[in-house]
């Protein structure tokens, strides 16, 4: 796809906010679900079998979104997002961690989360 510059993917992750919050709500609605069946109990309130099939569905199609930018879903729960960059020819992955208000971690590409970084 190649490679994103802070500032693109500051955009693609603002742009792709509405459909993070959804898999954050998919993401508990299937674990629910897949834990009431599981145990063999009564359906939650959301549902039985179809609604979990039907939550694992959209989460997938979430998840495909996400990958479809260019951007590299790392983790689901919770969310991990890496954006591939070069800074000063270094290649590196922009990183978003769920819950932070803003892209502003990095780190080289074979050092993983470990070897998160501020950006500039």
């Amino acid at each position: 796809m190649g490679l994103f510059t802070p500032e693109q993917a500051r955009a693609e992750l603002a742009a792709l906010r509405p459909l993070l919050d959804e898999l954050v709500v998919v993401r508990a609605d299937m674990v629910e679900l897949s834990a009431a069946l599981a145990t063999g109990g009564p359906p939650t309130a959301l549902g039985g079998r179809p609604e979990q099939k039907a939550a694992e569905a959209r989460l997938n199609e979430l998840m495909t979104a996400v990958q479809e930018t260019g951007a590299e879903l790392k983790g689901v729960a919770p969310l991990l997002i890496d954006f591939p960059a070069d800074l000063d020819g270094v290649p590196v992955l922009l990183c978003w961690l769920e819950g932070e208000p803003e892209l502003a971690w990095y780190h080289r590409a074979g050092l993983g989360f470990a070897g998160r970084r501020r950006l500039p």
